[in-house]
């Protein structure tokens, strides 16, 4: 009884939690640790220090090419292949976004890039919806294959804390190839998805009634700084950088013959980064504090603080009960634990807070590290119900009404993309460790 209504303080309070916006959910992870802790006398796991002290560095470091305007550099490179593909832009639109969230470490370049998609889309009477949900949900699979992306800090730190040897080169091995093809998947079912604007009775409606509003030209927009994309160069080569590395531990091997942890030298490459930056391209820090890359990170880290320390603190208490229990049914068939995850991905509406409050069950239930990594791209479920940034952004930058959330809410623009694309991720990536390990 007392592990079942601990379980309902765990649930309610990510429930509640989720139905706030930006921190809201690390608070309350932070106050169901309280209640496990005082109410209940469970011990305190340690917080996760090393996904935390990860998630500031990259932060840190993207915030500062940001405010040199290296982000916008990007978004303005990604437009012109977009621009200068506009027939193709179901399929062209979503691997740019991919390739440049993958890059940037975060979705919100998807923001950045919709109203572009919308306006090549629309100019050549491509349902913009087809281009921009494929887009959008592109932005989220790259996070799972990022190397600066929090999730990505997240299963690092995970792996680490559980004494696996598995570095960043092994995790991008099985998901940029996986992710990848979720997006070629996601684009082609897009393709014919939902009618032709010549045929949509509530966008020749919309028409009729001038609802269908032009958007800002690129012309109109701000120079930027000169040095903008030389401050995006140097993030890229620093991340590079960082990448290869892992492929080659004898780079960051001491004079001891120790070998620096994966993650430990991630912060030291992200810090390099934001220290060339600083020094080179000269941005002003007041802006990097500011900017919505570090509003987003600092967020992704209360969140994980808060929420990953709650469920630590549950799952290393009952470890025992879990492995008893349902041990042998995930060992048996462990492709269960992918719908784990996604419903986690639902409800959390992050990937890192999802890497960190559900993959610690599989760890603890001595799943094996090849199996998790396979099953890591279920995190991507964050758009199958329409309360993501990426979804509510996306229907606002559709003039035409096509990316809409339906009459039953269920029934929206994403949903279909959303499970497409993080089936065929979390399928490809599962196969792909078969392969490899």
């Amino acid at each position: 009884m007392s592990v079942i209504l601990q379980a309902i303080v765990v649930f309610g309070v990510i429930a509640i939690g989720a139905r706030y916006a930006g921190i809201g959910l690390g608070i309350w992870g932070g106050i169901g640790l309280f209640l496990l802790v005082t109410v209940f006398g469970l011990t305190p796991t340690s917080a996760p220090t090393d996904v935390l002290l990860i998630m500031i560095a990259v932060a840190t470091a993207a915030s500062v090419m940001d405010a040199a305007g290296g982000v916008d550099y990007m978004v303005r490179i990604a437009e012109k292949i977009i621009r200068a593909n506009p027939d193709r832009i179901v399929y062209v639109a979503p691997l740019v976004t991919w390739f440049f969230a993958f890059l940037a470490g975060t979705a919100n370049i998807a923001q950045s890039l919709m109203p572009v998609i919308y306006e090549v889309a629309h100019g050549v009477g491509i349902r913009p919806e087809r281009a921009m949900t494929a887009s959008g949900v592109a932005a989220q699979q790259a996070l799972v294959a990022s190397p600066v992306a929090a999730c990505t800090a997240a299963l690092i730190g995970l792996y680490t804390q559980n004494g696996y040897d598995f570095g960043l080169q092994t995790i991008l091995m099985v998901t940029i190839p996986a992710t990848l093809i979720a997006v070629v998947v996601v684009s082609t079912v897009m393709l014919r998805y939902g009618k032709d604007l010549k045929d949509d009775e509530e966008y020749q409606a919309r028409l009729k009634a001038g609802l269908v509003k032009a958007v800002v030209s690129s012309s109109e927009r701000p120079p930027l700084p000169k040095k903008a994309g030389l401050s995006a160069a140097l993030f890229v080569l620093c991340v590079a950088g960082v990448v290869i590395t892992g492929i080659f531990p004898e780079m960051r091997t001491t004079n001891s013959g120790k070998v620096i942890n994966m993650g430990v030298f991630l912060q030291i490459g992200m810090f390099v980064a934001a220290g060339l930056i600083l020094v080179i391209c000269r941005p002003k820090l007041a802006n990097a504090m500011s900017s919505s890359i570090m509003r987003a990170g600092i967020t992704a880290v209360i969140t994980v603080f808060g929420l990953s320390w709650m469920s630590d603190t549950f799952i290393s208490a009952h470890k025992a009960v879990w492995v008893q229990d349902i041990g042998g049914l995930l060992q048996t068939m462990p492709w269960l634990f992918a719908f784990v995850i996604f419903f986690g991905s639902m409800l959390l509406n992050s990937q890192a807070a999802t890497v960190r409050a559900v993959l610690p069950l599989g760890f603890a239930l001595g799943m094996p590290a090849p199996t998790l990594l396979g099953l890591y791209p279920a995190c991507n479920g964050t758009s199958f119900l329409p309360t993501s940034g990426v979804v509510v952004s996306t229907i606002a930058f559709d003039q035409s009404g096509t990316t809409h959330i339906g009459k039953y809410v269920i029934n929206h623009s994403f949903l279909v993309p959303c499970v497409t694309a993080t089936t065929t991720a979390t399928v490809a990536a599962y196969l792909l460790t078969f392969v490899m390990f």
